[in-house]
């Protein structure tokens, strides 16, 4: 059985911009913009995100989406991410940047390792790393993988990822072959690049609290969701007594200009003036949620006027834990 190196992710400072105890951060997810059908149109990217940076916001989430499947609906930011990671990496500052999440199964490990603790070094520690198990079955057949068996793939590259990051030379004999006298090479900056697992990944919430430096699950209903952080805050303490780990959630939100609009639900979200969205976050925080990140997707008004609103008279609230008094 491998074991990972110890590892204190408040090292990192990705991890410390979006995550503290008892305070709620900010972030906003590629593709910076509202489409209709699965694909946006990448303009003006770097541009808004440069501008989410400045506003104070704590990270800029990626997503991992290998092929186009029709009945899934969103393509992400479209890119690779680990291709765009390094263009967006090369042109902020200190953001820090989340992959929401990047499939594990559906690559080798020595590849996701090198490739996470190369963007890791570029960027002084500012990645922060989601995973998940995947949630298209339609990927797999094309990567050769079962889709039954994403869950034990899951949990095998969680540990190999692990061992690979925190050890000199490592010997690993795993399903994906035998690894011996060679170095996989850059380390993270910070023994590993802290791993906020998404969903359940097929996974137990006691496997999740225990291996894991984190937890983003879906959006849900205010009081439904503050009991299911109840219980990831319990399971953290039984896994791993006074740590610290954090808990975070997406959040597709259509921010209308009228800031006392009521909420209505929208796919992973709501259609919601700027007054009860300030309500329905400062309930997460109380709840203690830590990361909520913005989805603008089925947004009905321009991506930068609802930017500049939130940075106006909500992030105040919310900022990013370098900016935080």
């Amino acid at each position: 059985m491998l074991t990972p190196s110890p590892h204190a992710p408040q090292r990192n400072p990705g991890f410390a911009r979006m995550f503290a105890p008892g305070r709620l951060t900010l972030g906003v997810l590629f593709a910076i913009e509202s489409y209709p059908g699965d694909a946006p149109s990448m303009r003006d990217q770097i541009r808004l995100a440069r501008g989410v940076e400045q506003a104070g916001f704590a990270a800029l989430g990626v997503r991992d989406v290998p092929l186009r499947d029709p009945g899934f609906g969103d393509l992400g930011q479209i890119y690779d991410p680990w291709a765009w990671l390094g263009y967006v990496a090369g042109q902020t500052e200190a953001i820090a940047l989340f992959t929401a999440a990047v499939v594990l199964p559906l690559r080798h490990p020595l590849h996701t390792a090198k490739a996470a603790a190369s963007i890791d070094q570029f960027t002084g520690g500012r990645l922060v790393l989601g995973v998940a198990s995947g949630d298209r079955a339609v990927e797999f057949p094309a990567f050769g993988v079962e889709h039954e068996t994403r869950g034990d793939l899951f949990r095998e590259q969680v540990e190999y990822l692990g061992a690979v990051w925190g050890q000199n030379y490592p010997q690993i004999r795993s399903s994906y072959g035998t690894l011996h006298s060679a170095d996989p090479v850059p380390k993270p900056v910070s023994k590993r690049v802290p791993l906020i697992v998404t969903g359940n990944s097929q996974q137990s919430t006691d496997w999740i609290a225990r291996e894991a430096d984190g937890w983003i699950t879906y959006a849900r209903e205010l009081d439904i969701q503050s009991e299911r952080i109840r219980q990831w805050h319990a399971s953290v303490e039984a896994a791993a007594p006074g740590a610290f780990k954090p808990f975070a959630q997406p959040y597709h939100i259509d921010l209308v200009a009228d800031p006392d609009a009521v909420p209505t639900p929208i796919h992973g979200g709501h259609r919601l003036g700027r007054s009860w969205l300030m309500r329905y976050l400062e309930g997460l925080e109380r709840a203690g949620a830590n990361h909520v990140l913005f989805n603008l997707k089925y947004g009905s008004r321009p991506a930068e006027a609802v930017l500049d609103e939130i940075a106006t008279h909500v992030l105040p609230r919310f900022p990013s834990l370098d900016r935080a008094r």
